[in-house]
C-alpha cells in the first residue's frame, strides 16, 4: 500500500512537471518565424541566444502565477534589487524556486530510487529534504549576491567620492561631475559606477535629480549611499559648499572602513581558537607524547 501511494505521488509529480515544461517545449516563435521569412539567413538570431529569454520568459510567468504575501514579496524585491536586477525580475525568482522545489525531488526519485525499486521512508525523506533545498536555494544565492554588492558599493564608495569631489572643487556642477566620475573611474564594471551611470541617464531624460538620487538609495539598499543622498538632497537646499561637504563625508567613510577593518582584525583571534583547539593542539601533543610513551613502554619492556 506504501509503495502504491509513492508511486501515485511520483506519477504526480512527473505529471505537474511535464504539464508546467510542455508549454515551453512545444511553443514555436511565431515572430522569429516571421522574421526569417522576411529577412536574410544571416540576420536572424540563432536559437541559441533566444532560448535562454524564453525560459526566463515562461519560468517568470509561472512565478506570477504563485500567492505570495505582500510582506515577503516585498522582502524579495528588495533583495532581487539589491543584487543589481530590476524589481520585475522578482517573479523569475518565485518561478525559478517553484521549478527546483519540483525538479530536485523529480531528479533524485527518478534516478536513485525507482531504478532500484525500493521505496522506504528514508527515501521520502531524502526527497522532502530536497525539495527544501530547492525551494532555499534561490534565495540563499540572490542573498550572497545582494551582499556581495552591497559590499563593493561600500568599499568603492570613498574613491568615488574622493574623484567627485575633485570634479567639484574644480567647478562642474553636481551633473556633470557624476558624469565625469563614471567615465573616469578605473573600474568600469564596479556596481556604484553602473548606478551612476543610470541616475544619470534617468537626470538626462528628465527625470529629476532628487528623485533619481532617491532611487539610487532604494535600488542600492546600502545604508551609507541612502546618507550620501540626503546629504546632496540636504546640501542642494540650503545651498551650502558641495566640495567640503564631500570631503568630509568621504573621510568620515574612509574611517569608518578603516575601523571596520580593525574590528574584524580583532576578531581573529577568537575564530582561530577553536581551530587551534581541536586540530592543531591535539596533533601537537600526538607529535610530542607519543615517541616519548613508546621510550617508556621500551623501558618497562626490558623488566
Amino acid at each position: 500500500m506504501l509503495t502504491l501511494i509513492i508511486v501515485s505521488i511520483f506519477a504526480c509529480v512527473a505529471l505537474l512537471t511535464g504539464a508546467a515544461l510542455y508549454p515551453l517545449l512545444s511553443r514555436r516563435d511565431i515572430i522569429k518565424e516571421r522574421m526569417a521569412k522576411m529577412m536574410p539567413r544571416k540576420m536572424v538570431q540563432p536559437k541559441l541566444v533566444s532560448a535562454p529569454t524564453k525560459w526566463q520568459h515562461y519560468i517568470s510567468e509561472m512565478g506570477g502565477k504563485l500567492r505570495v504575501k505582500p510582506a515577503d514579496m516585498r522582502i524579495f524585491k528588495e533583495m532581487v534589487t539589491a543584487s543589481g536586477f530590476k524589481s520585475d525580475s522578482v517573479y523569475l525568482f518565485l518561478g525559478s524556486k517553484l521549478l527546483l522545489t519540483t525538479a530536485f525531488p523529480a531528479v533524485y526519485l527518478t534516478l536513485f530510487v525507482l531504478p532500484h525499486g525500493k521505496v522506504d521512508n528514508n527515501s521520502l525523506l531524502v526527497a522532502a529534504a530536497c525539495a527544501i533545498s530547492g525551494y532555499l536555494l534561490p534565495t540563499i544565492l540572490l542573498s550572497r549576491l545582494a551582499e556581495k554588492r552591497k559590499t563593493d558599493i561600500f568599499h568603492s564608495l570613498p574613491d568615488v567620492l574622493d574623484l567627485l569631489t575633485v570634479c567639484v572643487e574644480a567647478g562642474l556642477s553636481l551633473d556633470s561631475a557624476l558624469i565625469k566620475t563614471a567615465e573616469n573611474f578605473q573600474q568600469r564594471d564596479n556596481p556604484l559606477i553602473k548606478e551612476i551611470n543610470r541616475v544619470t541617464q534617468e537626470i538626462r531624460v528628465g527625470k529629476p535629480r532628487t528623485e533619481a538620487l532617491k532611487s539610487l538609495a532604494e535600488r542600492t539598499m546600502v545604508d551609507d549611499i541612502k546618507s550620501f543622498v540626503a546629504m546632496l538632497i540636504q546640501t542642494e537646499k540650503f545651498g551650502t559648499s558641495l566640495g567640503k561637504t564631500l570631503r568630509t563625508f568621504s573621510d568620515s567613510l574612509r574611517t569608518k572602513r578603516k575601523q571596520l577593518a580593525e574590528e574584524q582584525a580583532a576578531k581573529t583571534g577568537i575564530k582561530m581558537l577553536f581551530p587551534l583547539t581541536f586540530c592543531v593542539f591535539p596533533s601537537l601533543l600526538v607529535v610530542i607524547l607519543v615517541p616519548a610513551i613508546f621510550k617508556i613502554l621500551g623501558l618497562f619492556s626490558k623488566f
